[in-house]
């Protein structure tokens, strides 16, 4: 099986489903802030913008659909290592021998010391920015398991915050927020899970590489012949 060309069929879907999908939202959004028909402001004297609900949907829309394509590239992650792990060692499952790094860090850390441990491969030389790969499955948590009935808006917990001071998937208004420490350090700061069209482009990015990388010490370590065959030639 090419495990490689599945997970790029997957990313390319994500990077389809996101495209589309958030245009009809995108839409709204700026038919309302150009007051395009079929809103355009009546005369009023309420303070508050006219169509502003519509406006907060729309916006909602995308906040949900952004978190819910970073759930899907987490899972496809996963599926590439639970793949290759099925191929190369059906009697030795990663989660059993890295029980504990498994629980505590994440599948992520476990596949990667199970992966490094069984290949002998260094990972400081992958190209991938670990700290994006980690956000994105701590999103994809955050997301599947959200903390209140009462609200869609879904935050950063404090361990993701602790462990990723500065947080890729988050608004710009609520980075510089973070950059008061006396701001920042209060009980009331929760920034919110935001998965933008810059930063979900970014993610696919960073998965791709590492499966890219990856996908060579698999091939080599599988195929050991592969590297002498292509030096005869």
């Amino acid at each position: 099986m090419d495990v490689l060309y599945f997970l790029t069929e997957r990313t390319k879907f994500i990077r389809y489903l996101y495209e589309n999908a958030s245009q009809p939202f995108l839409e709204t959004k700026r038919k309302i802030e150009a007051h395009e028909e079929p809103f355009e402001p009546p005369y009023s004297e309420d303070p508050e913008p006219p169509f502003l609900q519509e406006w907060l949907e729309a916006d909602e829309a995308l906040e949900v659909l952004g978190r819910n394509c970073i759930s899907m590239l987490s899972e496809s992650l996963k599926l590439y290592f639970t793949t290759w792990e099925a191929q190369l060692w059906r009697d030795r499952p990663c989660e059993t021998h890295f029980k504990k790094l498994f629980k505590e860090n994440g599948f992520l850390h476990g596949y990667r010391a199970c992966f490094s441990e069984a290949l002998t491969i260094n990972w400081d030389e992958c190209p991938a920015d670990f700290s994006i790969l980690e956000q994105i499955t701590l999103a994809r948590n955050a997301d599947q398991h959200p903390e209140s009935i009462t609200t869609i808006r879904v935050s950063h917990n404090e361990y993701a915050r602790r462990k990723h001071p500065q947080l890729f998937f988050v608004r710009e208004s609520e980075k510089d927020l973070m950059r008061d420490p006396d701001y920042a350090a209060g009980p009331w700061f929760d920034p919110t899970l935001h998965v933008s069209s810059e930063t979900l482009l970014e993610a696919i990015t960073q998965v791709e590489r590492l499966a890219d990388w990856l996908e060579e010490r698999i091939l080599d370590a599988k195929f050991p012949r592969r590297n002498s065959t292509s030096l005869s030639e």
